[in-house]
């Protein structure tokens, strides 16, 4: 048969060169086909290739190979056949005689990139094949102890290689020899030098953070510039190092999640991301910031180890001035970036010296009531920044930092808030325990009996609380002092459970009344505030009501003066789009952003006098920002009263045309006008215009409005069937801006916008909220009639039917803008569904 004949001529190579190098090379490739075959189909394949000990003569004819491609060809042979073997008879004899020991300890020339491509492939094979049988086909033991197990060491050489292939295909082997759960071989992976992976694996993950931050640096300081390709490659790849850390963790092998949390928290948690939590200047919005604050999310949202978890909430508590001594008493580093800690690219001898070093530092006691506000936080004088603890800091960016430090800070608590390895008590002791779950804490402690049920489930200063809370939290805080050198000393460490709560509050609240933060970060502040407060007005005190409903009248007068905008006739249909996304946003269960938006921030709302005045489009992204703010802060207004959110926000329906208007006399239905439709022209005025050079038409301009929408037409007049015409060009009549010529009095001069906005429509906008063409430029017209009475007639028609459509929008809108309207409107919407639902005597 074929594969005696191809056995028989190998076993005659003595030499491989030039002249019979194709054959060889054919017959390896030939041998893998015909056993695969035989080992799904004749199982005497097979046996033949075990009785002429096959494997050996490949091993025979790779040390005859003096070129590269035999190599090649026989790696690819053996990882064929490995992985197409079905038969665990024959994946034992593959792994016997320790012919793929001797092939993963080959010295193969890794500069040949396609042979380092094959081996990795070679090595993921074999990996593919490992259980508690077959693994100890591949290690050497001494005493029952593992010595030796080249499969694994080989492959983590390869871990950090520049090729991103590379690095995942060698994850992919690790992760198949951890998932084997063989006992003695967890021991030989978890002994020195074995464990030096570890920490090498989170060493290149902060050299990649570092990667990451300079370019998140570049896209700040150069707004222009088009980084957002190169920075969500570089998060694919963080979050990917994160998933690998999760998926060893959960592997389950001893040892492995503390080396790894000791390894995150001792060379890039406490010397890097923390230190570079704050900035030098508060005029100067640091990258360091906004890409810590990012990676603290990323670690606790997908990491998820208790210690490491707990020990990160322990951390913010410190005060700054712990981790700038830790990380060599520099604030956010010496690297040219802005803001990240370079204390990575120190020597391993200072690192241990800072480890070695232990700091003691003094907290302030911060449970009087000047502390419960943040925005007082930073500008206090007598009191440094450095004292703050980096949970006052977080805060302290709430209320006064800039936008992507609002959204970053906003985006760690809730992920702190989501993270279920994190003690309930810590989550207490942040004051980010959503208020549901203190009241069933409270009720399990009134059932078990500890105090009397009223006490415990309405004092403010339950001492079962404040002894959980100090427990819990001093058994981290003893924990890094004991592991990593940071001493805590404070007076008062655990305070009123309240506190930290109303301080949380009062940012939240403080947020929603600054202007100069966009709207999707003010819908996360929302969301999180639900989270928090799922039962209405209970812990708002009467300055919190006071602050928002302050905001909200703010908001509502900006509102307004869109009304007489750019675009009024789209005005109902924007807020009534963003209604619904934000009802959804604030019910949801995930907050409306992913934690990697703060590395694309959102644009701020540009004041009216920002806008140039030939551009629509700018206008019209101011209104979305304003719509979107409105609704936030009416849903708010709607959530502290307790009630439910309607569906829809509350607007008047349509009314009915008046009897005399021109869409009336036109003959115009509620579509408009379209091309080819056919109008009274009764009330237009004759012009001129040339849509190209030299080429001057005569139309009929009308102006017209139907309820919230305007045209302004230009009709062809029918010569046999007058006053009739047929519509040849229709545009947008908001935001037309009539004007006549200065030096031309019979020239009327008109600005087209877009018939619609783009934030309207979705496929218009990347995954980063930019727009995948260039914005829109307005168009002009210049319409030149009879006489200078024919264009004052014009511009007086144009005026009346924008105030008609103006009009008609401040009318539907009349529920919406005035609050108790609104509220009262939904309290009776509230009552007339339970009553048609539930009859009054219902049980």
């Amino acid at each position: 048969m074929v594969l005696r004949y191809l056995t028989d001529q190998l076993t005659k190579v003595q030499i491989v060169n030039d002249v019979n190098k194709d054959f060889v090379i054919e017959a390896l490739r030939s041998i893998a086909e015909l056993i695969t075959y035989g080992d799904q189909h004749d199982p005497s394949f097979f046996d033949f290739f075990m009785e002429k000990q096959v494997v050996g003569e490949f091993v025979r004819i790779l040390n005859l190979s003096k070129s590269t491609s035999i190599p090649l060809q026989l790696l690819q042979t053996v990882s064929i056949m490995i992985q197409n073997l079905r038969s665990e008879h024959a994946i034992y004899y593959m792994f016997s005689n320790e012919h793929m020991n001797y092939l993963i300890t080959y010295s193969f020339d890794f500069r040949n990139e396609e042979l380092l491509s094959y081996y990795i492939s070679f090595l993921r094979a074999i990996s593919g094949k490992l259980n508690k049988s077959t693994i100890s086909l591949l290690v050497k033991t001494h005493d029952e102890e593992v010595v030796s197990f080249p499969l694994y060491v080989e492959a983590i050489r390869f871990a950090f290689h520049e090729e991103n292939m590379v690095r995942t295909a060698v994850r992919t082997v690790t992760l198949n020899v951890y998932h084997v759960g063989d006992e003695c071989v967890n021991r030989y992976i978890t002994s020195a030098p074995r464990t030096e992976y570890f920490s090498n694996l989170v060493s290149f993950f902060r050299n990649q953070c570092m990667d990451l931050n300079r370019l998140v640096s570049e896209a700040l300081k150069n707004q222009g510039s088009d980084s957002t390709s190169a920075i969500i490659a570089a998060v694919d790849e963080i979050e990917d190092n994160l998933y690998y850390f999760s998926d060893v963790i959960s592997a389950g092998i001893p040892d492995v999640g503390r080396l790894i949390t000791d390894s995150i928290l001792m060379l890039l948690v406490f010397p890097l991301l923390l230190p570079s939590l704050r900035t030098l200047d508060s005029n100067d919005m640091q990258s360091g910031v906004v890409t810590s604050l990012y990676l603290l999310c990323c670690i606790l949202r997908i990491v998820k180890i208790k210690d490491l978890a707990n020990t990160i909430v322990a951390a913010l508590f410190y005060p700054f001035e712990t981790f700038t001594k830790f990380s060599g008493g520099k604030v956010n580093g010496y690297t040219s970036d802005s803001g990240f800690t370079s204390v990575s690219q120190e020597s391993d001898e200072n690192s241990a010296k800072c480890k070695a070093e232990h700091l003691t530092v003094e907290v302030p006691n911060s449970t009087s009531s000047s502390d419960l506000y943040p925005e007082s936080v930073m500008s206090e004088n007598n009191r440094s920044s450095s004292n703050l603890t980096l949970r006052e800091l977080l805060l302290a960016y709430v209320t006064k930092g800039h936008d992507v430090q609002v959204l970053g800070s906003l985006s760690v608590l809730a992920t702190l808030l989501q993270t279920k390895e994190l003690d309930e008590s810590m989550l207490d002791k942040l004051g980010i325990l959503p208020q549901r779950k203190q009241h069933k804490k409270q009720l399990l402690q009134a059932l078990v009996g500890e105090a009397s049920g009223e006490e415990q489930l309405f004092s403010s200063e339950n001492s079962w609380m404040r002894d959980s809370i100090g427990c819990e939290l001093s058994t981290y805080l003893e924990k890094i002092k004991e592991l990593y050198g940071l001493s805590f000393l404070c007076s008062d460490l655990v305070t009123s459970p309240r506190v930290p709560r109303f301080q949380v509050l009062d940012a939240l609240v403080s947020l929603f009344c600054r202007s100069n933060i966009s709207a999707e970060t003010l819908w996360d502040g929302g969301w999180l505030l639900r989270q928090l407060l799922p039962y209405s007005e209970a812990e708002f005190n009467s300055q919190h009501l006071e602050l928002l409903q302050v905001s909200y009248k703010n908001s509502a007068t900006a509102l307004v003066k869109e009304v007489r905008g750019f675009w009024p006739d789209l005005l109902i249909t924007v807020l009534c789009n963003e209604w619904k996304k934000c009802k959804r946003a604030m019910e949801s269960s995930y907050p409306p952003k992913e934690p990697k938006c703060v590395l694309f921030p959102s644009p701020i709302l540009a004041s009216e006098d920002d806008i140039p005045d030939s551009s629509s489009f700018a206008a019209g992204e101011r209104l979305h920002e304003l719509a979107k703010v409105f609704v936030v802060l009416h849903q708010l207004q709607i959530f502290t009263l307790g009630r439910p959110l309607p569906e829809k926000p509350l607007i008047y329906p349509p009314g009915d045309l008046p009897a005399n208007s021109r869409a009336q006399t036109s003959g115009l239905d509620l579509s408009g006008p379209k091309p080819g439709t056919e109008v009274n022209l009764v009330n237009a005025v004759p012009c001129r215009i040339a849509f190209e050079r030299g080429k001057e038409r005569h139309f009929s301009f009308l102006a017209i409005t139907v309820g919230t929408s305007g045209w302004l037409v230009l009709a062809e007049e029918l010569p046999l069937k007058k006053p009739f015409g047929v519509v040849r060009v229709a545009a947008p009549l908001a935001g037309c801006n009539p004007k006549i010529d200065d030096k031309h009095s019979r020239w009327l001069h008109l600005r087209i916008r877009p018939s619609s906005l783009p934030v309207l429509d979705p496929a218009k906008f990347n995954t980063q909220g930019k727009l995948k063409s260039k914005a829109f430029v307005d168009g002009r017209w210049t319409l030149a009639f009879r006489d200078e009475e024919y264009c004052k007639s014009a511009l007086c028609m144009i005026v009346e039917e924008i105030n008609f459509l103006c009009d008609e929008v401040h009318r539907r809108l009349k529920p919406l803008l005035n609050l108790e309207t609104s509220l009262n409107l939904a309290g009776l919407a509230d009552e007339d569904s339970s009553s048609s639902t539930t009859p009054r005597n219902s049980v």
